[in-house]
């Protein structure tokens, strides 16, 4: 505990102590000849805001806690809990319609009439809610071929207790913990949304093993847990629709996903959270930081260097690429063939000055400046935090 009490310290003293960017440096110039190779060096993998994952299983290997891990990325923030329900679109449901398999305990839920209803054993291997001829939702059982079981009078769900439920999707089956609800994605819409509704921390379940392998060191995923905890409560109540279960918010899985070990870490760290001003704080993340934090939207993301990136099995701590110059020539095909690239500015933090944050690519047609986003996203880089070298080719 003594050894706790000392990093915790050192935290803080880190949080006060933040190395803020410098100035714009001066601009940086690669002329590219008729045709070049080009190679791209670069640190990190993802915007570089807030817990390098790589980072925290590097922190984990010297001894640190889930509680110092997650309070080194997010300085500033203080603990607390999130606790309730999340609502999550499922995307590989594309359909109208919302089918099951057949399971026992499997119950229904009208929305409308109040009511749950235990559904019968009667033979049939699917159950179905989808909107009949008059456009009003109904509930129907497969046994061989589809048969009416009652009408709803407003939004209707599925669930089996404790035990999952298995969705049918075109690409295939699929088993989720809590409620699967038919939705429509907006008042009076024809469409149905399926939305899986559960606690929060069983959509932990699916969610960590997908964000951080669940074999790395436990306080490792312990810290993954708390910020995929913190990031899901603060879009919960940042956005006015259900939770996406891809990237733009975080990867979920469902019950499929679940591991042991990462299931262990969201019991270790049941219902914890990082809070800012009382609220959740926006705990983003990122695959590896290349060795500094970058500064992001909230004040408790912040630029800052990481000791704990670079440790021997992080391969995206430092990566190269080649591409032809012909790669720029696609993504800006306005600006004819490639003569120069231009780095305009950078964050100021790091080797080579930092992340480009702004980019001119000049050709014998024309130029155009770019974000160091705009230029990861065209040319697939791992992150914005790169430099170049350029040699001629002979064809």
């Amino acid at each position: 505990m003594r050894a706790v009490r000392a990093v915790a310290a050192a935290v803080v003293v880190t949080a006060a102590t933040l190395v803020l960017p410098s100035p714009a440096l001066a601009a940086e110039t690669w002329d590219v000849p008729g045709k070049a190779t080009i190679t791209i060096s670069g640190h990190g993998y993802g915007h570089g805001h807030g817990m390098s994952q790589y980072g925290s299983e590097g922190a984990a290997r010297e001894g640190l806690g889930f509680r110092a891990i997650a309070s080194f990325y997010y300085p500033g923030t203080s603990w607390g809990e999130a606790r309730g329900k999340v609502l999550v679109e499922i995307s590989a449901d594309t359909t109208d319609d919302l089918v099951v398999r057949a399971r026992s305990g499997l119950t229904l839920r009208d929305k409308g009439a109040g009511e749950r209803t235990s559904l019968p054993a009667n033979g049939a291997t699917l159950w179905r809610i989808s909107l009949n001829r008059k456009k009003q939702d109904r509930v129907q059982f497969y046994d061989g071929r589809w048969r009416n079981y009652r009408r709803l009078e407003g939004q209707g769900s599925f669930r089996a207790g404790r035990a999952p439920v298995t969705l049918v999707t075109p690409s295939g089956d699929r088993p989720y913990r809590g409620w699967l609800v038919s939705a429509a994605p907006s008042r009076g819409s024809n469409a149905r949304n399926t939305i899986n509704q559960l606690p929060l921390d069983s959509y932990l379940r699916g969610v960590v093993p997908l964000e951080m392998p669940a074999s790395w060191h436990p306080a490792a995923v312990r810290a993954q847990a708390v910020a995929a905890r913190t990031y899901a409560a603060y879009e919960r109540a940042h956005r006015s629709g259900p939770l996406c279960d891809t990237t733009s918010c975080q990867v979920y899985g469902g019950y499929a996903a679940e591991h042991p070990a990462s299931n262990a870490a969201v019991d270790a760290t049941r219902h914890l959270a990082l809070l800012h001003e009382g609220d959740p704080a926006f705990t983003q993340f990122s695959s590896s930081s290349g060795g500094w934090t970058s500064a992001g939207s909230m004040s408790y993301l912040a630029a800052q260097k990481d000791p704990y990136d670079g440790w021997s099995g992080n391969a995206m701590h430092a990566w190269t690429t080649r591409v032809q110059d012909g790669a720029f020539e696609s993504a800006w095909p306005s600006i004819g063939n490639l003569r120069r690239i231009v780095v305009l500015r950078r964050d100021g933090n790091g080797e080579w000055g930092g992340r480009a944050a702004s980019i001119r690519i000049v050709g014998a047609a024309g130029r155009v400046t770019v974000s160091g986003d705009t230029l990861r996203s065209a040319l697939g880089l791992r992150s914005t935090w790169v430099t170049f070298e350029v040699k001629p080719r002979s064809s």
